[in-house]
């Protein structure tokens, strides 16, 4: 394996070079390939794609392409939770410094505003919006919360995002799988066309509004009275990051949810599932994935009868049990406890 190191195969199982990817497919298809044949593709063992087989070192076995297929989408889980997290203590120390800096001033008339600025009440939050707006030339990018979309808040900001479609500029909305299921937001999406993209995740982060990646809109408090607008490149460049890992995780709105693998188990109570897991209540799960508690509570009765739960703490078991309470599922076969074995869709 000499003269094939590492750095000529800079990638990972997501996207494996053209020659690992033909020597994986055969293996799977055989079953084994022997050592000789992965000689030129270490990435493969690098991965832990192929392992050496037991009875006959000279030959190398797959892992299953179900197993691989798992592993990325725990990994996929964990990057989002830990970019949210990142998000929850940035937005906590913005808000700090933005407190520090209300006394601070420009140093005379030509120098540049603060790089935090609190806008207090909704007529500074739209008129700072309306500024922004009309100084953009390339790119919003928005993070959308709170499930569907009432028609009221895609009017509310309709005549900027025709101005900003009149000019050329490519807009990209992030929103929850709920969000789906609201015919305002399709036929807002409608009249844009082209101009605006958009994907949904199971939950994202709190508003988040940037244009041309150098000013950025967050809530400053819960009922969106208040708003801080960053101008800090280091935040701004933050943020950016934090959207463009959410969004190359999200699915586009074009594209049918992934199925769960579990018959009866619907891709949001699978999310439900996870999220009791963890030990949310029932309300915070709710605003999480942007539905209401009495639906999260719908969907729970329905987890309970598919697991067959009689109780709240069985059912943390019966979650437990059917691999429901990590990452969401590859599709592979998947027995539910206290019912006979079933083989994903």
């Amino acid at each position: 394996m000499a003269g094939h190191g590492a750095d000529e195969h800079p990638h990972g199982a997501d996207r494996l070079c053209e020659a690992g990817d033909r020597v994986y497919s055969r293996a799977v298809r055989r079953g084994r390939v022997p050592r000789r044949d992965a000689e030129p593709v270490p990435c493969l063992l690098e991965l832990a794609l192929l392992h050496p087989d037991p009875d006959d070192m000279d030959w190398l076995v797959p892992t299953s392409p179900q197993e691989v297929m798992t592993r990325l989408l725990r990994g996929m889980h964990d990057e989002v939770s830990a970019s949210q997290r990142r998000v929850g203590s940035a937005v906590a120390a913005v808000e700090w410094y933005a407190g520090l800096g209300r006394q601070v001033r420009p140093a005379g008339p030509g120098a540049e505003g603060p790089a935090i600025r609190v806008l207090d009440g909704l007529a500074r939050i739209q008129a700072a919006m309306d500024e922004a707006t009309q100084a953009c030339t390339t790119e919003v990018l928005t993070v959308q919360p709170g499930g569907i979309r009432r028609e009221a808040e895609l009017s509310e900001g309709l005549h900027r995002a025709l101005a900003l479609r009149g000019r050329g500029v490519r807009m990209r909305d992030l929103y929850t799988h709920v969000a789906r299921h609201g015919q305002g937001l399709l036929t807002y999406l409608e009249l844009m066309g082209d101009a605006v993209e958009a994907r949904t995740l199971d939950e994202v982060i709190d508003r988040l509004i940037l244009f041309d990646r150098t000013v950025a809109f967050i809530p400053a408090n819960s009922d969106r009275t208040m708003a801080l607008e960053l101008r800090h490149p280091a935040l701004v460049a933050y943020l950016v990051t934090v959207f463009d890992r959410l969004w190359r995780l999200a699915i586009p709105l074009t594209a049918p949810l992934p199925d769960t693998g579990i018959e009866g188990i619907s891709h949001r109570e699978q999310s439900i599932a996870a999220l009791l897991a963890e030990g949310h209540q029932d309300a915070v799960i709710a605003e999480r994935l942007g539905i209401s508690v009495r639906t999260c509570r719908a969907h729970i009765a329905r987890l309970s009868e598919t697991l067959g739960a009689a109780s709240r703490t069985q059912l943390g078991v019966r979650i437990a049990q059917a691999g429901l309470d990590g990452p969401q599922h590859a599709t592979t076969s998947v027995s539910v406890p206290g019912r006979e074995s079933r083989t994903a869709r």
